[in-house]
């Protein structure tokens, strides 16, 4: 039986043929199964399908922007920039998090606002500052009359002309996405396989740092069996501390601002509403600057760090989370931190050994060939 490791060699990229079916293939090392809805079961057709659609520039307004834009293959499915840049090289307020693996999340967006890759899928073409359409009928428009998207709706789907509608789109693009599936990494073989010589041993003290005195694993979670590296919940961790509403007025006109153009839009546009995090969504107090926690998995394939990737480096994220939640011991302690955010008092050695763990994490399918 391939695993999904394997099986990504074959399939990434535009123009892949798909000559096996989804049922053969099984999570890799230190992975579940991959969810799938009963409402959108995986197929090789839909896949071939949503990998091409995932690539189309055509649908945004520029003709130069696609989902591989922001979450390309080279960088992790990310794209190497703090804040991600759309069309017309417009700016947001959040990091590109990586798909790799997004498939066992329970909600999408560092907020957490859609609870699906399928509802995900749709809104990046309509923001205005990522690829700008005004609704999605250019899109239908393409798919409708392209003569090879004609035929692989049909092959997908059974449909073709008007019966294509954006939901096979956006079930296409969520199809495509759950085949980027990465584990069997140093870690999962040292872990799960018991390969003592996995990992190097900085990266073996720099576990025991993790799942003990770091705490690191409170939140990015090791279970038994498996690692998914998140707790699917979400943390006020003090990166949006200086970009937060400072009294109540401002408070009121981020929150304002969200039901004036909707949580997809005002986040992006406005760095004191995505300061919000999690509240924006829900309206708990509780979760004010509080954001998704992101799997650690490949993260040293992912910089920057943070939702506004605001911490360039692995060294910088420890330091920040050594410090309480602080990039410099000199800087105020941000209120409202949740629970676990304190000083872990590790020294030196053992911030590098933390470090070399969390390199560990990386999936061989994907990382960047030496020179």
């Amino acid at each position: 039986m391939k695993t999904f490791s394997s099986r990504l060699k074959g399939i990434i990229g535009a123009t892949t043929v798909i000559l096996m079916s989804c049922a053969a293939f099984a999570a890799p090392v230190g992975l579940p199964p991959v969810p799938v809805p009963a409402d959108n079961p995986m197929t090789p057709e839909k896949i071939k399908l949503g990998d091409k659609l995932f690539h189309d520039a055509r649908f945004s307004t520029t003709g130069e922007v696609s989902c591989s834009t922001c979450h390309d293959q080279n960088k992790g499915f990310t794209d190497g920039l703090p804040v991600s840049e759309g069309i017309h090289k417009l700016k947001g307020t959040r990091s590109a998090p990586t798909i790799i693996n997004a498939a066992y999340l329970h909600t999408q967006f560092w907020d957490g606002r859609e609870p699906s890759l399928e509802s995900q899928s749709g809104q990046p073409f309509l923001n205005p500052v990522e690829m700008g359409l005004k609704d999605h009928e250019p899109i239908l428009k393409i798919v409708r009359s392209d003569p090879e998207y004609l035929e692989l709706f049909s092959q997908a789907f059974g449909k073709t002309g008007d019966q294509i509608t954006m939901t096979e789109v956006k079930q296409a693009l969520a199809t495509f996405e759950r085949t980027l599936i990465g584990g069997d990494s140093p870690f999962d073989r040292y872990y799960f396989k018991g390969d003592k010589t996995a990992m190097s041993p900085a990266a073996i003290r720099g576990l025991e740092i993790y799942v003990n005195q770091g705490r690191c694993v409170s939140c990015h979670r090791i279970e038994q069996t498996q690692a998914l590296f998140t707790d699917n919940r979400f943390h006020m961790i003090g990166v949006s501390a200086n970009q937060m509403p400072k009294d109540l007025d401002e408070l009121s006109a981020a929150v304002q601002n969200v039901k004036e153009k909707g949580t997809d839009i005002a986040v992006l546009t406005n760095p004191k509403t995505s300061s919000l995090g999690r509240f924006a969504v829900t309206r708990d107090l509780t979760n004010i600057g509080a954001f998704k926690t992101p799997t650690l998995r490949n993260v040293e394939l992912t910089a920057p760090y943070m939702h506004d990737g605001s911490h360039k480096t692995l060294e910088e994220v420890v330091t920040f989370y050594n410090n309480g939640g602080r990039l410099k011991e000199t800087d105020p302690v941000p209120e409202l931190l949740s629970g676990g955010i304190r000083p872990l008092n590790l020294t030196e050695e053992q911030q590098a050994d933390l470090v070399a763990f969390l390199k560990a994490l990386t999936s061989p399918e994907f990382a960047k060939k030496k020179p």
